[in-house]
């Protein structure tokens, strides 16, 4: 029987890479200057905090981090961007949270799409974070993943394992 688990998963070194290319180019930037612009990145929340000197360099500054993520093919459905806030000395702060994972409620969303798909011997469950999909006939199996990369499920969709 073949199957195929949908995972929803993020390169942490990606991640890195981005946010590396963003703090170097927030610190060439003549827009930028005398700003104090921060970027961290916590790996174990899963969390980027940037703080800049005022509201409208918050915008230039997120700008810049989302085109480093596109570049650095990082969908931006795994990144939640938090409101602005103020923070110490009149300067704006943002906490940019990471997802990675299938909640149960996309899992349940996912399975439900593929049942509602209503294909002769396909089957799927949730193991944990991942939705393992099942089937007698690989282009079966192939029509299912076309039909979930079709679909919104507000996470980036990847698909592993595939086996005959």
């Amino acid at each position: 029987m073949a199957s195929f688990d949908v995972v929803s998963q993020i390169d942490m070194q990606e991640i890195r890479n981005a946010v590396d290319q963003t703090s170097r180019e927030v610190l060439n930037r003549y827009d930028f200057k005398d700003t104090n612009s921060t970027l961290d990145l916590n790996d174990k929340d899963m969390t980027i905090t940037l703080e800049t000197a005022s509201q409208d360099r918050m915008i230039a500054f997120r700008q810049v981090l989302e085109e480093k993520l596109i570049k650095r093919k990082i969908s931006l459905k795994s990144v939640d961007f938090g409101e602005v806030q103020d923070a110490s000395g009149g300067r704006a702060r943002m906490a940019v949270s990471l997802k990675a994972g299938i909640s149960s409620d996309t899992a349940k969303k996912i399975n439900s799409h593929i049942k509602d798909m209503k294909l002769k011997g396909i089957q799927s469950q949730t193991q944990g974070d991942q939705v393992r999909v099942s089937g007698k006939k690989r282009d079966i199996l192939q029509e299912v993943i076309a039909s979930l990369r079709e679909a919104d499920f507000d996470v980036p969709l990847q698909f592993e394992n595939f086996r005959d």
